[in-house]
């Protein structure tokens, strides 16, 4: 039931959008257009005082007055329906890497500018690391470093109760397969992330034995992958408490299931809010390999404004913004200067992390939180996931297999939970905008 409730909320609101762009035939004359930047970002990922302070350091950069409109969504699948309609002018969008390819290949956007008076430099700033994984998407006579600034990044793996289930246990995927957890396990409902644990764990021998890469069995979708995929997840279903988008992290800081499929930034988020309350979770990237993932700013194609957004891509790349942003996120920024390193040292810890892959030579015995900033041994073990691109079509359809549409388990009390995490949310608002400014606070001094 929740798969067929997630899917008409899916499809009531590509309606909405479908009818909203008919009438949306008022547009802005140019000079007043060139007064406004429209920013269209997930839900709770950008330090939103940072719109407000915005227009000032603009002012002072060029001379102009801006204004933001700033929109947010909480599904792909809405953003890239309202992006491809190209009704709403937006100048910035924030996809994940996948959509980003998909947009490329579509020719839907425009390369921003460097050209920003004393701003050039801050582009700069993005770790290297982080820019050789954009590569991967760049295109005959269309390179990826022209069209996209990454904004945050990370992991994927399991977060857990430590009081219910063992290191040990989750320390493979098969612990999601394993009947002993039965009812315990949320997984995300994104079949990009489905996919690709279901394909590493079970294809895992093909990859221990040198066969196959990390890389190619979570982005080869021949017909054979695709069957191998499809039976995994069929055994997995009946393990499920349910398929969550976003409502994980709040079921297992109040206890509810075992564990979850996590984003590594919101397994930081959990981890720290149930500590509060008394419930011990961690975060493990499998023996047998995850991916990486980004996600990036971006100019579609019929922004209005490139000038503002070009800019506000510089601003957000400095490091006390970006600090900022993680700080309200629990997400990794893609900025890597020696501000961020000593902004994020924590002398608590008892174990370094190798993080010379990402800052640079000289950095490979950090105190630094290993969930935000992974081990080089984790990284390497890790692959970056492509879009399916002609097989789309292949794997939603084994996706719609897969789940089905039947009620299983636990349904009643995830979508119990659902509701109540609507209230959760509008606290966390508060507080975590109440711990960004500590936070801040407490730097400063």
């Amino acid at each position: 039931m929740r798969g067929s409730i997630q899917h008409a909320r899916l499809w009531a609101m590509l309606f909405l959008i479908a009818i909203a762009s008919l009438f949306n035939s008022c547009k802005e004359t140019d000079t007043a257009r060139s007064k406004i930047l429209k920013i269209y970002n997930w839900a709770d990922y950008i330090d939103e005082d940072l719109l407000t302070e915005f227009p000032q350091w603009y002012k002072e950069q060029t001379g102009e007055d801006i204004r933001i409109v700033y929109q947010v969504f909480d599904m792909t699948e809405v953003m890239y329906t309202k992006i491809t309609l190209g009704k709403e002018d937006f100048d910035l969008v924030c996809p994940t890497q996948a959509i980003i390819e998909r947009m490329m290949k579509n020719d839907m956007l425009l390369p921003f500018s460097r050209d920003l008076r004393n701003n050039q430099n801050d582009f700069n700033n993005i770790s290297p690391f982080i820019r050789k994984r954009l590569d991967a998407f760049s295109m005959p006579n269309l390179k990826a470093e022209e069209y996209v600034i990454p904004y945050m990044w990370g992991t994927s793996g399991i977060l857990y109760n430590t009081k219910l289930i063992s290191a040990e246990d989750v320390s493979s995927w098969s612990c999601l397969w394993n009947p002993k957890n039965k009812g315990k396990i949320l997984m995300k409902d994104s079949y990009w992330d489905a996919y690709n644990i279901a394909a590493i764990y079970g294809d895992y021998n093909s990859i221990a034995s040198g066969k196959r890469t990390i890389y190619d069995v979570a982005n080869a979708h021949t017909a054979e992958d695709i069957a191998l995929v499809e039976k995994k997840l069929k055994e997995l279903k009946p393990n499920l408490a349910g398929w969550e988008a976003d409502f994980g992290k709040e079921m297992m800081t109040k206890g509810k299931v075992w564990l979850s499929y996590a984003w590594s930034g919101d397994a930081v988020w959990a981890i720290e809010e149930a500590a509060t309350v008394n419930v011990s979770l961690d975060y493990i990237v499998p023996r047998e390999g995850s991916n990486i993932w980004f996600d990036g700013w971006v100019i579609p194609k019929y922004a209005r404004n490139t000038k503002a957004a070009s800019y506000f891509l510089a601003f957000l790349c400095q490091p006390d913004v970006a600090l900022r942003n993680m700080d309200v996120s629990g997400y990794t920024s893609a900025v890597a200067t020696p501000e961020m390193i000593e902004a994020n040292i924590d002398s608590s810890l008892t174990e370094k992390v190798n993080l010379s892959y990402f800052f640079g030579p000289g950095n490979d015995s950090l105190q630094i939180n290993p969930i935000q900033y992974p081990d080089s041994s984790i990284v390497a073990r890790c692959a970056i996931i492509h879009d399916f691109l002609d097989k789309n079509d292949a794997v939603l359809e084994m996706w719609s297999r897969s789940k089905g549409d039947s009620l299983n388990k636990g349904m009643a009390v995830m979508i119990i939970s659902f509701f109540f995490s609507l209230a959760v949310w509008l606290i966390y608002r508060r507080v975590r905008k109440y711990q960004s400014t500590r936070r801040r606070l407490v730097r400063k001094w």
